[in-house]
């Protein structure tokens, strides 16, 4: 039996900090803030413990994001969120899956903090509206413009994967191994036309610092690798509550993310950051 509330409601408090910050580094210390102010809290004045620890991780997830926005103005290249491991039950629930994908994370990166809070609290969590107020400062009828803006301007952004989940895994495990083996043709069949690379090494390890664009120039990009370091070691795993990749060339290792659409990769999310993929060993605990 866990006794302390913050503890039993960790693996929420977590969730909704990462969803806020697209960073599980930022998000534990969040918690590590949070905490300190519960610890100091007389629990016994605290009516709803699970709106109040929200509340306080809202807020100080809050400050944090305002201080990462000036950050990543001047970050280098491409910034993509920091990849989670997931166990496959996290896809069971398809809104947390979604909520935590790497597209809907990069897509709330395009509103501002304020309108991250409110989405996320409303549309993931399902806070009410008064409850949000108290934890972002503003009146309840400002939370409901707010959350209107932020969901309209999501909705225009947000991919639309039209695919089952075990459909996207056979697209990825094809994909991985069409690079495993270098098969230039096989990977052309396997991506959309149309399709958008993004990677993100953030000056640290080496990437493309735009997007690129079309099946063509983006096999081209992964054949001439092929051809440079010979063959790439790839594994599936479970990343954000999806299928995903890691690729191992010379050491160096990228996580892969995928958009998927009528059987075809649409946009190929790269990681290559080493400060992003320090926490690939064991899964995180999400929970809504």
């Amino acid at each position: 039996m866990i006794d302390d509330p913050f503890v039993a409601h960790r693996s929420l408090l977590f969730t909704v900090a990462y969803e806020m910050l697209g960073s599980a580094a930022d998000a534990e210390d969040v918690l590590q803030e949070a905490w300190l102010r519960w610890a100091d809290v007389d629990h016994g004045q605290v009516r709803d413990t699970r709106a109040y620890l929200i509340r306080v991780v809202t807020r100080q997830a809050l400050n944090r994001l305002r201080t990462l926005s000036r950050r990543r103005e001047e970050y280098v290249g491409e910034w993509l969120p920091e990849p989670l491991l997931t166990t496959p039950d996290v896809a069971e629930d398809v809104e947390l899956a979604d909520s935590v994908s790497i597209a809907m994370l990069t897509v709330l990166e395009t509103l501002t903090p304020t309108e991250r809070a409110v989405f996320v609290l409303r549309e993931v969590f399902d806070t009410p509206h008064g409850e949000i107020a108290a934890a972002i400062g503003k009146s309840a009828a400002t939370v409901r413009q707010i959350a209107r803006r932020a969901r309209e301007h999501v909705a225009a952004r947000r991919p639309r994967m039209a695919v089952s989940r075990s459909e996207q895994q056979a697209v990825v495990e094809r994909f991985l191994r069409a690079l495993r083996t270098g098969q230039l043709q096989e990977l052309m069949e396997i991506m959309a036309p149309d399709v958008v690379l993004v990677a993100d090494g953030g000056g640290l390890a080496s990437a493309v610092r735009v997007p690129v664009h079309g099946a063509e120039r983006i096999a081209k990009l992964f054949s001439a690798g092929y051809r440079r370091h010979g063959a790439f070691d790839t594994t599936t795993l479970w990343l954000n509550g999806a299928p995903g990749g890691r690729i191992e060339i010379d050491g160096e290792l990228t996580v892969v993310s995928f958009d998927v659409a009528d059987g075809r990769i649409t946009r190929i999310y790269a990681m290559r950051n080493p400060r992003k993929l320090a926490r690939l060993d064991e899964p995180a605990k999400l929970a809504r």
